[in-house]
């Protein structure tokens, strides 16, 4: 099955499996849904993630991270930059989510960075994603 928008794709079973209080989730393989992964663990939304290689794609399996109460510490994940609607910024519109408590993962020329890190490099690109 193609799927039109594979990281707004990524991002809703993320997001459904938050919601269900699911303990992982299960995302085809890209190099741009690893990257995103990475970014989920260093910034603590997420426990882990294990990349499983085949002779086709491959898959990333998203173990999700809650508190004590079993309340998500993933509270939102909104898709910004779509395929019919690209969203630019330069390095001095770099958005804050939520006053800096949440991230922007950002599509740069050195690779998908968080805000901060755009910011600290002085380099702008494509928002693909805001998580708080």
């Amino acid at each position: 099955m193609s799927v039109s928008d594979p990281i707004g794709d990524m991002l809703t079973r993320i997001r459904n499996a938050n919601k269900m209080c699911m303990d992982y989730v299960d995302i085809p393989a890209s190099k741009t849904k690893i990257a995103i992964a990475r970014i989920l663990k260093e910034e603590g939304f997420i426990k882990y993630y294990k990349v499983t290689r085949n002779n086709t794609q491959g898959t990333i399996r998203v173990f999700l991270k809650f508190g004590a109460e079993r309340e998500p510490v993933l509270n939102g994940l909104l898709r910004v930059s779509k395929p019919g609607l690209r969203k630019y910024v330069s390095k001095d519109a770099i958005p804050r989510v939520l006053g800096g408590l949440g991230i922007s993962v950002i599509s740069t020329s050195q690779g998908i960075l968080t805000d901060r890190d755009c910011r600290r490099k002085k380099i702008g690109g494509e928002v693909i994603c805001n998580i708080w």
